[in-house]
């Protein structure tokens, strides 16, 4: 597998053209595999925000495009990266499009991709000579059967297919691909330690009945919003109440809120007499994990309501793990504030927190225009009252 010159400067000229019709004009480039070379133009549109240190680098190569749309970011890379104990020889068995083992062999003494797509092998082969990724060993064979031959590792990565018949996309991990939660066990023999992604939109706790040897969960965001759940499963007793950590990923900071379900459960949180200087909305990471009540106690903040997930102080809480706002007028929602509220906030960001109109639903009533400095929360308050709270957004 190579990449010339030639090929390198047709994938720089035709970055923006039209992949439709360059597939059409194939006649007009002799010398060019043009459908490889549309695959490679769609793939990387795919990686470009996400996975810019691939983007930037012009001698990589793509299997299929679906490999790109499925690849973890850099900033989920990066962060796997810190699971991963010093000099741990670590099998990832559902490599991929390779991503996760190129950042996990950083860390790692030696990686072991396996991959059952030949394709996919070549590509990583390639992709991986050219990252200097000198100690991953790409192997193309199918996991469950290769498992009966592989000596011990330190950890297993995981990422079970999440498309089914079709190529219909799945949520719930029974229908994924390896068969993670009759693998586990099998898995554990062979390692101490696995770590899983799972989708996003599974259920934490459903998840947690369904793998008893979960010790910790990371729900994993990128720029507020949530992209992977990663379950560490130990060989050792799982405990009864694993620790669920938040974190919340950009390229300058990460925010990290960590809890049981215990703690959520044993919490009492104080519910907000009015709105005070401050609002908060917790970032995606808190808000699927669950962690309402304990954000509410550990960061010295009131909640809204029960079921509204807003939060509120009369003193800035510069930690809070998720967008803050300096509240700058609260209007009780009425029919004719609704009819007139376009005059003085012509154009806002609006969120709806148990609000009973949706935000498109808020747009046509208020006649407010997306966009621009103003954000409009539409809330629910602990007496029952239906609010539109108009704030600034903290940098």
């Amino acid at each position: 597998m190579q990449v010339t010159e030639q090929f390198r400067d047709f994938i720089r000229k035709h970055q923006k053209d039209d992949l439709n019709k360059l597939l059409l004009s194939a006649n007009r480039y002799p010398d060019i595999d043009i459908p490889f070379a549309v695959e490679q133009l769609a793939s990387r549109r795919q990686i470009k925000d996400k996975l810019p240190s691939w983007y930037d680098n012009e001698a990589l190569l793509f299997p299929a495009k679906i490999a790109a749309e499925q690849c973890s970011s850099e900033l989920t890379g990066l962060y796997k990266q810190q699971l991963v104990g010093e000099n741990e020889r670590v099998c990832d068995l559902t490599g991929g499009l390779g991503v996760d083992s190129y950042f996990i062999s950083h860390k790692a003494r030696e990686v072991l991709y396996l991959e059952r797509f030949e394709r996919y092998c070549e590509t990583a082969r390639h992709n991986f000579g050219v990252l200097q990724a000198d100690n991953i060993r790409v192997l193309n064979t199918d996991a469950v059967e290769y498992l009966e031959q592989i000596e011990q590792v330190d950890l297993f990565y995981i990422d079970p297919a999440r498309r089914g018949q079709g190529d219909k996309r799945v949520y719930a991990l029974e229908d994924c691909e390896p068969d993670l939660i009759r693998l586990a066990p099998i898995l554990l023999q062979k390692a101490p330690r696995i770590i899983a992604k799972i989708s996003p939109m599974a259920d934490i706790q459903h998840t947690l009945q369904l793998l008893p040897q979960t010790t910790g969960v990371h729900v994993v965001s990128v720029k507020n919003e949530c992209k992977e759940l990663l379950f560490i499963l130990e060989r050792t007793t799982a405990l009864v109440d694993p620790l669920i950590t938040c974190v919340n990923l950009t390229s300058e900071s990460t925010e990290s809120f960590s809890f049981t379900l215990a703690d959520e459960r044993d919490t009492a949180a104080g519910m907000a007499a009015g709105i005070g200087r401050f609002l908060y909305e917790p970032n995606a990471s808190l808000l699927k994990a669950g962690a309402f009540k304990c954000v509410a106690d550990r960061m010295g903040v009131a909640k809204l309501q029960v079921s509204s997930h807003l939060y509120t102080s009369d003193n800035l809480v510069e930690l809070f793990p998720g967008r803050k706002f300096v509240v700058q007028e609260v209007y009780p929602f009425t029919g004719k504030l609704a009819k007139e509220l376009h005059k003085s906030v012509p154009k806002a960001n609006i969120t709806v927190r148990n609000f009973p109109l949706s935000v498109q639903e808020l747009r046509k009533r208020t006649k407010i225009a997306e966009g621009g400095d103003v954000y409009i929360f539409a809330t629910t308050n602990a007496n029952g009252d239906k609010l539109l709270v108009r704030c600034s957004k903290l940098a």
